[in-house]
Order: structure tokens, then sequence, then C-alpha cells
């Protein structure tokens, strides 16, 4: 299964951790180019998950609003 299909039960704020450890090693040129497709999925994937979360609370926030 890609990482990208692979279903993320992590906290927003995990998720958020875990996305910054990623960039941090990105930016550190320490990733090997074998790793970096893998690093760049998983990033995208984290990255779209705590978009959804945080849409998901502006939902909530504003059904209750109206």
């Amino acid at each position: 299964m890609k990482e990208k299909d692979k279903e993320i039960t992590l906290s927003y704020d995990e998720a958020m951790a875990e996305l910054q450890g990623i960039v941090t090693q990105l930016q550190s040129d320490n990733t090997s180019i074998d790793q970096l497709s893998t690093r760049v999925i998983r990033a995208k994937s984290l990255a779209n998950y705590c978009k959804d979360k945080l849409r998901n609370i502006q939902n909530s926030i504003s059904e209750i609003e109206n």
C-alpha cells in the first residue's frame, strides 16, 4: 500500500510535529535521494490531513455561530 493511501490516525498536534520533523530533515540536506520521495509523499499526506482537520473545525464553528 502506498503511503498516501494509508489512513492517518494521529492527532493534529502529532501530525504537525511529524510534518515539522520532515521539513527539518529535508532542509538539513541529510536526506538521501532514495528517501526524498517517501518523505515528500508523507509530508503531503500530513499537510492535507492537517488542513482537513482545520477545515472541519472551522465548519463546526460556523455551524455553531449560525
